[in-house]
């Protein structure tokens, strides 16, 4: 049966692969992005004020046929997204689709390739991960690929074509943690355990989120890119909808790794001791969700933190006090996140004892539906 689950996580992956991305709003113009390589630069039309650069820089590339063509990279004193060209480098620069450069064109450089390294890094990662872990490590990976995928080209499609961020993320996370729980555990009584937790720790959350977003009066313009967004022909999508989603989503792959671990710990105590009824279950499966929750809710908040060190710091060195910068957009909307996702966890621990606890006390003798 789970040979049959992998084969059919395997075509889907594929089938996923294949399918088309997320269908553009936008025209592109009739351009295209190819490689380059930087061969010479030109700052002289560059002004420099501070750290701070803006102007033009002007650079001359070659082309993958081999074609030498002038480029234009525009620096606009934005440091999250300029850009310093050096010669020797990969760039990606914009050409028209029918692949022809007049001579006198100036293409426009978009940004440094990266992929090419990206994916040194992946094929690194997915080495040790299939090393280390050895089949489960390899369906992991699976799993990595899958997850990936289906939020590129399911979840970001559906919440782009109206159907809203937060339902489309709900049952992309809904269905990822049914695939990996029954992946992992099979269809056994710990893989609905933890997947009935998980899911009641999700709505949770959802609920949380709704809640709290609307009275504290933050939402998804403070998320990167959202006027972007809102510009690119999106102007009819709910910010707030936005936040919600991205919220459970956030927090989802902590909730389903918690679940996991009751629901396995308490498998594991009814194994070693199969008289034990569901009071005793429960007790163990509470006092192992105690064990974790510390971590786990950390685990949130220094994630959350590490994205936001920039604004800390110019807070710190403002001298903003506390109760100035906790009151604002930023930190507010992040302040929702963090706890709504820790409490999500929280909720998690004694939802997922509960379930595990109910389905495996009412198992009387060892078997199969106890690993």
């Amino acid at each position: 049966m789970k040979t049959l689950a992998w084969i059919a996580i395997a075509v889907a992956t594929v089938w996923l692969w294949v399918r088309p991305g997320p269908k553009p709003i936008l025209e592109s113009g009739g351009m295209k992005t190819a490689r380059a390589t930087v061969i010479s630069t030109d700052e002289s039309s560059l002004h420099v004020h501070g750290a701070i650069k803006f102007g033009t820089q002007r650079l001359k590339v070659r082309l993958q046929d081999g074609r030498v063509a002038d480029a234009a990279n525009e620096l606009r004193a934005n440091l999250e997204l300029d850009k310093i060209f050096a010669p020797g480098d990969s760039a990606l620069v914009m050409v028209p689709e029918n692949g022809e450069v007049a001579e006198g064109d100036v293409l426009v450089a978009r940004d440094h390739w990266r992929l090419g390294w990206a994916a040194v890094l992946l094929g690194l990662f997915s080495i040790f991960l299939v090393i280390f872990g050895g089949f489960t490590g390899l369906r992991a990976l699976f799993t990595f690929f899958f997850s990936c995928l289906a939020i590129w080209k399911l979840m970001i499609p559906a919440a782009l074509s109206g159907f809203g961020a937060t339902p489309s993320a709900f049952i992309t996370v809904a269905a990822l943690t049914a695939t990996i729980m029954f992946l992992v555990a099979g269809f056994t009584r710990k893989g609905i355990s933890a997947f009935a937790g998980a899911m009641l720790g999700v709505v949770s959350s959802l609920a949380l989120a709704w809640f709290f977003s609307r009275v504290m009066h933050v939402d998804g313009a403070t998320m990167p890119f959202a006027q972007q967004l809102l510009y690119s022909g999106c102007n009819g999508v709910d910010l707030g909808d936005i936040f919600i989603g991205a919220a459970i989503l956030a927090s989802s792959g902590a909730v389903m790794d918690l679940a996991m671990d009751i629901a396995a710990g308490v498998a594991e105590v009814k194994r070693h001791n199969p008289s034990l009824g569901f009071r005793e279950l429960l007790g163990s499966g509470l006092r192992i969700g105690r064990s974790v929750t510390g971590t786990m809710t950390t685990t949130l908040l220094l994630a959350y933190s590490g994205g936001y060190l920039t604004l800390l710091m110019v807070f710190a060195a403002e001298g903003t006090r506390p109760a100035d910068f906790l009151n604002s957009t930023l930190v507010s909307a992040e302040l929702v996140k963090t706890l709504v996702g820790s409490f999500g966890l929280v909720l998690v621990a004694p939802f997922t004892a509960l379930a595990s606890a109910f389905a495996f006390s009412r198992q009387k003798s060892p078997s199969r539906l106890a690993r």
